[in-house]
């Protein structure tokens, strides 16, 4: 794959004085935030090869067109991803994700508005990310892949986002169970976070992810982003959600893949309105107005009749 961006190494030390990336300050807790997807990847679900062109080498237009619809729609974090999490994706290797993302990262953090988080389960691709300036790391699997990234974001200072899977992306539709989806996953996810506290990450660093779509049938995901607020008051941190153009919406109103960005900001409005903090998504734009209408009904309602 061409390479096309310099690579200028830069750790979180080196932030701007006066950043401090705890998870609230990610995503206040005055309003959800919103988390854009940006996957370069040629295999990824809804938007695989988006960002490539016919050499491998990434569409500078492209990614140019994006972060600056990133901006217009006050995103508060952009996710960059090189390896698909898909369900049935084969893993790839660490250099060969490590290629995909390090010049881009490095990219988006020269422009400096707009914070970076590495999408990844590999430790020696977190490390790499950070060093090419992004703050957060973002693991589907919450840890279970690679013990080792808690170890990264405690050295790092990065905030981690724990998410949930059961298996791998190549297994994990292949027959999920659940008895008690909230409270299971919910367990879940509190041994990743022990996890992580162990390796020596902040609680003030920690968001956690239920992993919508991830091992989950269509009742487990409805009732995961009914639970958003239950899944914060059980576990004390922040929840991010992540929605976007998922299956379970084409299996409720029978939308394409590509037809489903309408779908996915109603989901974000009742997520938000349920009491998530942020929510991960394509279109950046939609769920910024999604969330804002979500957010104002929830603080609408009176606790004396919810």
């Amino acid at each position: 794959m061409t390479e096309i961006f310099p690579i200028r190494s830069r750790s979180l030390a080196e932030s701007r004085p006066g950043d401090d990336l705890t998870s609230e300050i990610l995503f206040p807790p005055d309003r959800v935030g919103v988390m854009a997807v940006l996957n370069l990847t040629p295999d990824s679900f809804s938007d695989g090869g988006a960002f490539f062109d016919s050499s491998g080498g990434v569409r500078q237009k492209a990614l140019h067109d994006a972060t600056q619809g990133f901006r217009e729609a006050r995103v508060d974090l952009i996710d960059v991803g090189g390896e698909s999490t898909r369900p049935g994706a084969v893993a790839v290797t660490a250099s060969e994700e490590i290629l995909r993302v390090e010049g881009t990262i490095a990219c988006l953090v020269e422009e400096g508005d707009i914070p970076v988080s590495i999408d990844t389960q590999k430790a020696e691709v977190a490390r790499r990310a950070i060093r090419a300036g992004a703050r957060v790391i973002n693991d589907v699997s919450g840890l279970v892949t690679d013990p080792e990234l808690a170890d990264v974001a405690a050295e790092t200072g990065a905030v981690l986002i724990l998410g949930h899977m059961r298996g791998t992306p190549a297994t994990m539709q292949e027959s999920p169970r659940f008895e008690d989806t909230l409270e299971e996953v919910a367990c879940e996810i509190e041994a990743s976070v022990d996890r992580a506290r162990s390796a020596g990450v902040s609680t003030a660093r920690l968001i956690i992810d239920p992993g919508i779509g991830f091992g989950k049938r269509l009742e487990d995901n409805l009732q995961l982003i009914a639970g958003a607020g239950w899944l914060r008051g059980r576990l004390g941190l922040p929840v991010l959600l992540g929605p976007s153009r998922k299956a379970f919406i084409g299996e409720l109103t029978g939308d394409p893949v590509e037809d489903r960005d309408l779908a996915t900001q109603s989901v974000c409005a009742v997520a938000a309105f349920a009491g998530a903090d942020a929510v991960r998504v394509h279109d950046a734009r939609g769920a910024r107005r999604a969330v804002t209408l979500g957010r104002a009904l929830r603080d609408a309602r009176r606790k004396d009749r919810a």
